[in-house]
């Protein structure tokens, strides 16, 4: 017994012992780190004798969604279908299922707007699905003729949210 009472002292101060050797270059990490964090910054470099540093926060992934352009009369099932179809040619679908914003926040402008012209790869809209937000990207150059789904709703998918014109 009186081994292990010896080796647990050992053990304890050899932790003690790391603890207090701690680098002094993962120190000022820490601090560096720290500060980020207080600050709520995305971004810090530090660049002092010899040690150079850049800490960045991880971003979640933007997660490119597919685009389906198709009819209005097979993308609505209810009677307004007729009437979508006689008024618009074509549409862009939602994608997939989920709230549907026009803008990256409730006080930024809408990424588009009747009438403009959109390019290839422009960024339309916003679904968010389960907590994440997915770009839906024009898949070739268009004009939005009209938004036909309100900000901040819910969308199905294959659900009309665009009516275009391609260019």
């Amino acid at each position: 017994m009186k081994k292990s009472t010896t080796q647990k002292k050992v053990v304890t101060n050899k932790a003690k012992a790391v603890a207090a050797k701690e680098s002094p270059i993962l120190k000022e990490v820490k601090q560096l780190y720290s500060f980020m964090q207080d600050n709520q910054l995305d971004t810090i470099e530090y660049d002092q004798k010899g040690l150079y540093v850049r800490l960045v926060k991880a971003k979640p992934a933007v997660v490119p969604v597919p685009v389906a352009v198709g009819s209005v009369t097979g993308a609505v099932s209810n009677g307004g279908a007729v009437a979508l179809q006689e008024q618009y040619k074509e549409v862009l679908n939602a994608p997939l299922m989920g709230i549907f914003f026009r803008g990256s926040t409730p006080s930024a402008p809408p990424f588009v707007k009747e009438g403009a012209r959109v390019e290839k790869g422009d960024v339309i809209c916003l679904i968010e699905a389960m907590k994440v937000f997915n770009e839906m990207r024009a898949d070739f150059p268009c004009i939005i003729k009209k938004v036909l789904v309100e900000n901040g709703k819910p969308v199905k998918q294959g659900e009309p949210l665009f009516a275009i014109e391609r260019v």
